[in-house]
């Protein structure tokens, strides 16, 4: 049978406080849920979750130590210091 571990990740204090900042400029909340590693038992095979950031209803992925940041999956992602016209523009 095969096992997942399951551990979680901090996220980076730089990045919460431009998350909250930004949020706080645009008069917003936002929602942060802590991303994980995922491994599982006995091989080599791991997978990052990202962080997620829940603002006005979306879902936002972020890794730590980026400057990108991802809407709804990695497909489409935005620069962190544009996360602000980007929220006003919803």
């Amino acid at each position: 049978m095969v096992k997942i571990i399951k551990q979680e990740i901090d996220i980076e204090e730089a990045l919460k406080k431009k998350l909250e900042f930004i949020c706080n400029f645009c008069n917003t909340k936002c929602e942060i849920k802590k991303g994980s590693i995922r491994t599982i038992e006995k091989t080599n095979l791991s997978y990052v979750e990202p962080h997620r950031i829940i603002i006005k209803g979306i879902t936002f992925l972020a890794f730590n130590y980026e400057t990108s940041i991802y809407i709804e999956n990695l497909s489409k992602s935005i620069l962190i210091k544009d996360l602000e016209e980007y929220i006003k523009s919803i």
